[in-house]
């Protein structure tokens, strides 16, 4: 029995990681949950799943947690410190990383250095402190297995690999809605049509991203950190049908991919189930249904935030950290209505030129920028 501590239990990855846990109720079991503000999903998981311990981050919402979880067994604590305490308890034996944004690099990081195999979904956290945290799991022997799909599928593509020179990261993309369309078509785009993406179910804030590129420009850079691949030997590949979720090309021009159902519950349940696969319950992929697939380049003038998150990991540095605070502000305004679609990359593009440069920031200097670009950016 694996014990789980999920950070992030209220948002996509994580309920989807709990859809796995209920079809696997004898491999696993929560530990921990975490959510962000949501205390009436998070008091229903807790019911359903007894964990030993809740968090609720935002601290206004403890006192409603707390006494709908009053006839339990379950501890209910408040803060994101309190997570932090939490993924270092000896009871948890895998942390689900799934907090979006800069806030889970830090709970991320307290796990790392507790020795915790980290499931991660949070891909914000290698953008913005990649080299802190793989040097971290290399020092505490942790292993950071990618829920991403793309990052999942490198990773199973590259197993029986170990003695063989990667020549290339074939990282494919859905394109999002808008692929295809020019500039001139998305100056009207509503917040409504950024969150149809075409074949996944994702939290708002990754749509958006999905929509603009942003989101594939933050997997190549949590690619380069995972798989020690340089961004100049990433290539994206727009791939619509989003059946064959990337592939790496070897040093003798072999070519391997991995396919299946579109689904993030396929990499969820290998990241919990790693090194072994254990049967699952989703459709399976038929290639009868799908006769055609297509490859295409990526319109990185279109959308140029793809473009932004290559010149951010060749600058490196704070630059990075710059990047991914500013996209979160700019989407977060799209999301309220104060900021036009294009205007998104434009926004992020004008925080990376006005950015004072850091070459090797510590955990606290990328705190500080992430909160000083923050700060700026609001005035």
């Amino acid at each position: 029995m694996k014990r789980i501590a999920i950070l992030g239990s209220t948002g996509s990855i994580g309920c989807q990681t709990l859809n796995v846990v209920r079809r696997h109720a004898n491999l696993f079991d929560v530990e921990v949950l975490v959510a962000g503000s949501n205390a009436g999903l998070l008091i229903e998981q807790a019911r359903e799943f007894s964990p030993n311990m809740v968090i609720i981050a935002d601290k206004t919402k403890y006192h409603e947690v707390n006494e709908a979880l009053k006839d339990t067994d379950t501890k209910v604590f408040a803060g994101i410190e309190s997570a932090c305490d939490a993924v270092e308890m000896d009871s948890v034996d895998i942390v689900v990383a799934a907090i979006v944004g800069f806030a889970g690099l830090k709970p991320t990081l307290h796990a790392v250095r507790a020795g915790k195999p980290i499931a991660l979904a949070n891909k914000e956290t290698m953008v913005v402190a990649g080299a802190l945290v793989t040097d971290e799991a290399r020092r505490n022997n942790v292993a950071i297995l990618p829920v991403d799909s793309e990052h999942s599928a490198i990773f199973q593509t590259l197993q029986g690999e170990r003695n063989n020179t990667v020549d290339k990261i074939l990282l494919t993309a859905s394109g999002g809605p808008f692929f295809g369309r020019r500039r001139d078509e998305l100056k009207d785009v509503t917040l409504e049509q950024a969150l149809q993406h075409p074949n996944w179910k994702m939290g708002r804030k990754v749509t958006i991203d999905s929509a603009s590129m942003m989101n594939k420009g933050l997997e190549v850079i949590e690619a380069k950190w995972l798989f020690g691949v340089d961004a100049d030997r990433i290539d994206v590949i727009v791939h619509r049908q989003s059946v064959v979720h990337s592939m790496v090309q070897f040093v003798d021009g072999s070519i391997k991919a991995q396919l299946g159902t579109a689904t993030m519950e396929t990499p969820i349940q290998y990241a919990l189930s790693y090194p072994h696969r254990i049967e699952s319950y989703i459709p399976r992929f038929c290639f009868w249904d799908h006769p055609q697939l297509t490859f295409e380049r990526p319109d990185m003038e279109t959308f140029g935030c793809l473009a932004l998150a290559y010149d951010a990991i060749s600058r490196g540095g704070n630059i990075p950290c710059v990047m991914n605070a500013a996209n979160e502000v700019a989407v977060q305004r799209f999301i309220d209505g104060r900021m036009p679609f294009l205007g998104i990359a434009d926004f992020v593009g004008e925080a990376m030129v006005k950015a004072s440069y850091i070459a090797q920031p510590s955990l606290e200097q990328l705190m500080q920028c992430d909160a000083e670009t923050r700060m700026k950016l609001s005035e």
